[in-house]
């Protein structure tokens, strides 16, 4: 008799159990971006820590952008990383860090109105096209253009709105620019060919008399 009361016992302390798991709430999946907001990263040493990296970041920077940092998951922040230009980083950066951060630089003007929510911040150092067109494919591939729109940004201390950002994304690249420099060079002989080449041309002549002499000699 005991021991059937003992296995009733223990069947129901399984179910009881069982049930208890199953009614805990769900744990909200959160980005993780450069650290979690827990640990040492939350003490006052972590924090400081963080600052000064972010200043190191700024002194670096051509320009700096914001864009919602909520639901980018660890897969798509490293594919977006893994699609930037050399030379801009990305990090999540909470506006108290931020703001002490930008005091007393070019990019204190971002304290003014991007620090709020929850933020994702761009640190480029020179490509800044690349990396605002890298930012709108992402948006683009991963279904986020609606919902992760850029905030704003900063460049030598002006503050542009989401319109003034994707203006100055529309400029050339870095690697379209030298694109454009490699291909006028290289239309340079072609054009020098067309010259010398023509009948009138008074170049063409002189070098043919030039020619002409050559051969009497």
């Amino acid at each position: 008799m005991k021991m059937v009361r003992s296995a009733l016992l223990m069947t129901l302390g399984l179910a009881t159990a069982s049930a208890f798991q199953t009614a805990q709430p769900a744990v909200r999946q959160e980005t993780q971006l450069y650290g979690g907001s827990s640990g040492y990263a939350t003490t006052v040493e972590g924090k400081a820590e963080k600052v000064e990296a972010v200043k190191g970041l700024l002194d670096s920077s051509q320009m700096v952008f914001s864009v919602p940092a909520s639901f980018i998951t660890v897969a798509e922040s490293q594919s977006l990383r893994r699609s930037m230009p050399e030379g801009t980083t990305i990090s999540v950066v909470k506006n108290t860090l931020m703001n002490r951060a930008v005091k007393d630089t070019e990019f204190e003007e971002a304290a003014s109105s991007l620090l709020k929510g929850a933020n994702m911040w761009f640190f480029i150092e020179e490509d800044i096209g690349a990396s605002i067109k890298a930012w709108n494919a992402f948006t683009k591939e991963t279904g986020k253009k609606e919902t992760h729109g850029i905030i704003g940004g900063v460049v030598e201390g002006n503050n542009y709105d989401a319109k003034g950002v994707e203006a100055i994304g529309k400029l050339p690249s870095k690697k379209e620019l030298y694109a454009k420099i490699a291909g006028g060079i290289n239309a340079v002989p072609t054009k020098l060919a067309r010259v010398v080449k023509a009948p009138n041309s008074k170049l063409a002549r002189a070098i043919k008399l030039a020619t002409v002499d050559e051969q009497q000699e």
